[in-house]
């Protein structure tokens, strides 16, 4: 009996029109058609060839055991992920060996950073594989800015957001367009490299390109909470001479392309007079270090004198408070001087004043147990780490993760340190009083680390207990529903005039304050940096020539009126 082929078959950026045909005809006569995903099961390349499945089709879902998160496989990471392929593999080589045809799914082109690859590499050799291109996201996100992305002698570069920061800096410093992949949890470090290439403000970022969901933004404007993996960030060569259909992260659009171009950086400066384009062999070894770092975080070990064993090193997890840098303990602040190695979120370690010869690792927000697993690495191997957090780090911030971690055999002889913050909650509850004067709760309303039944249920069980309540996360860019959502929980405990505190931004240079009901609560104006506080029966407001001032009582049975 003959054995099947195997089919890469390239599906472009994400609408399914843009499918070849080709493609498309391949798909509806496959006998098998295979997909990844992460755990979460929701494949996208599955999604956007859905239109050309037929029924009766088997289907192979190939689904990774690991993405960002850790793993307690003894290989580690890629231990992880290469048994994962080989097993995936041995999969689709059963379907081949029996005759059958194998689809294999890649979003964009299958030789252009996709997972078709590594089955390529494990099933050409004994099988008959052939190749489908399909469009890249490069070509997707410059029909997006509607501009030419090069022309004539220019040199386009294309770039994994995963390359530590300093090598993408000079990277970008030295083309005349780039486009940056693998976005994500790697953009924080996208964004300082194009900042100090002097390119950010010539650069676009295009996410889920040639999607229903499509959205085109000025890279400084982007929230880097809310960057998926499918994004990409583009610096156009030619100077556009046409608007691009940005709109930044308040909505708001450029009205002429002379907008766009007064602030474009000089083209016509010579090659010469460019960095070299070669790596000297003494930045080598921060490639290896940041083979295994979350992406921005480059690792720098801490030998003794004489180039052996390592100086023994330490976490000290640090709250930086919720903004104003007088609100930054000394305690805190010694320990951040002390340092060797700065840890955090990009938009935490930017509070931060830069020291000489002390090291900065930022990365984004999603990536806690990553980020927690580096510091004690480098600890391990000799650094005094900080590990940066607002308000309190023991409040939905980086001591747990960092304790969690550090539980683990081969760090259980680094020591931690936990240096308290100011709380946000405490922060705002001291604009307008005395809201936390009695029993009280924190709750985040994130979902991305519980359900939100879990959340909804502590929720009600706390209104029901009649406490006030912190509530951390309410909202960001793309999560706003759970506002709404919380309001109706509580609506079913508390009376529609139980105060409610609405901080923002408190101790930064944008802060606000404002004190409302739970009825006439607006989601619409709760967002990620707003911190809010639900009163119990027992909250009192009461109106003064600076402004309203909100207490909780600390008895019952003899409270003032509202």
């Amino acid at each position: 009996m003959s054995t099947g082929k195997l089919w890469g078959i390239g599906l472009g950026p994400g609408d399914p029109e843009l499918v070849t045909v080709k493609a498309a005809r391949l798909i509806a006569e496959a006998d098998v058609v295979a997909f990844h995903s992460a755990k979460h099961g929701r494949s996208i390349s599955r999604a956007i060839a859905a239109p050309y499945l037929r029924p009766g089709q088997i289907e192979e879902h190939l689904v990774y055991p690991v993405t960002v998160e850790t793993t307690d496989h003894p290989g580690g990471y890629q231990g992880a992920i290469d048994e994962f392929y080989e097993q995936a593999a041995a999969r689709l080589a059963t379907h081949l060996a029996a005759g059958r045809t194998v689809a294999l799914l890649a979003a964009g082109d299958p030789l252009f950073y996709s997972s078709y690859m590594h089955m390529h590499r494990r099933l050409a050799d004994r099988f008959d594989a052939e190749i489908v291109p399909g469009i890249t996201s490069v070509s997707a996100a410059s029909a997006a800015l509607g501009t030419p992305l090069v022309e004539g002698e220019q040199v386009l570069t294309v770039l994994p957001g995963t390359m530590p920061v300093a090598e993408l800096t000079e990277r970008l410093r030295e083309t005349d367009a780039a486009a940056i992949m693998k976005l994500g949890r790697t953009f924080p470090g996208v964004r300082q490299a194009l900042s100090d290439s002097g390119r950010l403000q010539d650069a676009y970022y295009v996410e889920r390109a040639s999607s229903t969901r499509q959205r085109v933004l000025a890279a400084a404007d982007v929230d880097e909470a809310d960057v998926p993996y499918f994004s990409i960030t583009l610096v156009p060569g030619p100077t556009p001479t046409t608007a691009i259909p940005v709109r930044d992260a308040s909505g708001r659009q450029p009205a002429t392309a002379a907008d766009l171009t007064t602030t474009a950086p000089d083209r016509t400066a010579s090659v010469e007079s460019r960095p070299d384009r070669s790596i000297t062999a003494a930045a080598e070894p921060n490639r290896t270090a940041a083979a295994s770092a979350p992406s921005g975080l480059v690792t720098a070990p801490r030998v003794s004198p004489e180039g052996s064993a390592a100086v023994p090193g330490e976490v000290v997890v640090i709250g930086l408070g919720p903004g104003d840098a007088d609100w930054t303990t000394p305690q805190v602040s010694a320990a951040l001087a002390e340092a060797t190695d700065l840890v955090g979120y990009t938009t935490y370690i930017n509070r931060v004043p830069e020291q000489a010869g002390q090291r900065r690792h930022a990365s984004d927000n999603k990536v806690e147990s990553e980020r927690a697993a580096m510091a004690l690495d480098m600890a391990k191997r000799g650094a005094r780490v900080a590990v940066v957090s607002s308000g309190d780090p023991g409040v939905f911030a980086m001591a747990a993760a960092v304790l969690e971690v550090s539980a683990e055999p081969q760090f259980k002889d680094v020591p931690v340190r936990v240096l308290p913050g100011l709380t946000a909650a405490n922060a705002v509850a001291s604009r307008v009083g005395a809201p936390l004067g009695h029993d009280y709760a924190m709750i985040s309303l994130s979902d991305r680390l519980k359900p939100w039944d879990v959340v909804a249920q502590r929720l009600s069980a706390v209104a029901a207990a009649d406490m006030a309540i912190a509530i951390y996360n309410p909202a960001s860019s793309q999560r706003g529903w759970q506002v709404g959502a919380m309001r109706e929980v509580l609506l079913e405990h508390r009376p529609p005039q139980t105060p409610v505190v609405l901080g923002r931004d408190v101790g930064g240079p944008t802060e606000s304050v404002r004190v409302t009901t739970l009825g006439e609560l607006d989601p619409d104006e709760v967002d990620m940096r707003t911190l809010l506080i639900i009163g119990s029966s027992t909250t009192t407001t009461f109106d003064t020539p600076e402004g309203t001032r909100v207490f909780t009582s600390r008895r019952y049975g003899s409270v003032p009126s509202r």
